[in-house]
């Protein structure tokens, strides 16, 4: 069987690699003659993904020249080139629902992200929340769950956790400073404000959204058996995430030995278990998470009890031998299925770029009323009495300001 994943580039990335690893052994193990089509150009290099000699790396233009029985997308971006790869049935790998990943004063790509949910594909996904979650919205499109497997090779599981030594607890932060749903900058705030010592790890690819302090200890990125190793020497993974699919860090410090705080973010309920492996905590709760990280410092009993769970789960989780299976299945019964109609998708369609078009209009009505009222007020401070009026009143203002503030300073300090 002939597959082409479409992705955008080669670069370091927990999406990509596991799109890189179904890849690899659905070559290898299911004899699958596997394509990536890369369908932007870049100059950057190719991350060094280990046994990529399995598979051929094409471009889009390459590919428009062959046939495959499936293509299929990666990515919101990956869809708008997907129907240019000739292809009997074409199928989208959905990770995340991925217009989450913008905020609302992004409007362009959550639309661009949310109507690539509408087109007449097969959907492959990772998480069961996400399965739920495409049926409701596309009750007509077939919905096959893959849950993504562990490296057992990089992530052997440990016999055991370490025993909890008497120094400071072991936290390490991971995520993009960049992503705003990553949460890397409470985290760190968080690990601040406890109080029992903690030795905090960085580990991000990149410095820019760091402060200077944070950015000279930061280390990364780093590859999966240097992330492996540094795992297996850390007591906690804090993670604070807003926007997650299937979660994967958590479950590979599972593997080797290290116990979690996260929030409730979805793809956790997979195998997270709020005081059996993990403490769960509230999301913009600095100061409840670092309690929670200074019980786990004073606690060492709790915290050995959390790192044993933590290894329980990990063990019971399928190697991606084992993950690939489901993907080889998914892949076949796409492939055998009928076409889908072609006309089914087209009212969701039409109402999302409808709705789109709408949130648009409504911020362009706000930006020309906001311009409006600028350019109002410009015009008021550039008349030759109101303009020096104003601006008296604002010195004025400010007078009387100061001084009900020292006022109250006085009152407050002679109490």
């Amino acid at each position: 069987m002939r597959v082409a994943f479409l992705l955008n580039d080669l670069q370091l990335s927990g999406g990509v690699g596991v799109v890189v690893t179904h890849a690899r052994n659905l070559a290898r193990d299911h004899g699958f003659d596997v394509t990536l089509v890369l369908v932007r150009e870049h100059a950057e290099p190719h991350w060094p993904y280990e046994q990529l000699e399995h598979l051929h790396v094409v471009t889009l233009a390459q590919a428009r020249r062959e046939r495959f029985d499936v293509a299929v997308s990666t990515w919101w971006e990956t869809v708008y080139t997907l129907f240019l790869v000739p292809a009997e049935r074409y199928a989208s790998f959905v990770q995340s629902l991925e217009d989450r990943f913008y905020p609302t004063w992004n409007p362009a790509d959550r639309l661009g992200a949310r109507i690539a949910l509408d087109l007449p594909v097969a959907f492959i996904t990772e998480a069961a929340w996400i399965a739920q979650t495409l049926a409701e919205l596309r009750p007509e499109a077939p919905v096959h769950l893959v849950r993504n497997g562990i490296d057992k090779e990089v992530f052997a599981p440990l016999a055991a956790p370490p025993e909890p030594g008497p120094g400071p607890l072991r936290v390490l932060v991971e995520g993009d400073p960049r992503s705003w749903f990553k949460g890397v900058g409470e985290a760190i705030h968080a690990v601040r404000a406890m109080s029992e010592p903690v030795a905090l790890t960085l580990v991000c690819p990149t410095r820019e959204g760091l402060d200077p302090q944070d950015a000279a200890r930061a280390i990364g990125p780093l590859g999966q058996r240097e992330l492996a190793e540094l795992y297996a020497r850390t007591d906690v993974l804090l993670k604070l995430s807003r926007v997650e699919g299937m979660y994967g860090p958590p479950l590979e410090a599972f593997h080797m030995g290290a116990t979690c705080v996260t929030t409730e973010v979805t793809g956790h309920e997979e195998y997270v278990r709020h005081g059996v492996n993990a403490l769960v905590v509230d999301w913009d709760d600095e100061r409840g998470t670092a309690r929670q990280l200074d019980l786990l410092a004073r606690d060492r009993a709790l915290l050995g009890r959390l790192r044993r769970g933590a290894l329980r789960t990990a063990r019971a989780w399928p190697g991606w031998e084992e993950a690939s299976g489901p993907m080889a299945t998914a892949l076949h019964e796409i492939a055998a299925a009928p076409a889908p109609d072609p006309y089914a998708h087209l009212p969701r369609l039409l109402a999302d770029i409808r709705a789109g078009i709408e949130a648009e209009r409504g911020l362009v009505h706000e930006r020309r009323q906001l311009l409006h009222d600028a350019r109002r007020w410009q015009r008021i401070n550039a008349l030759p009495v109101l303009g020096p009026l104003l601006a008296a009143r604002r010195k004025v203002r400010h007078r009387l300001t100061s001084a009900r503030d020292r006022r109250r300073r006085t009152t407050v300090g002679g109490r």
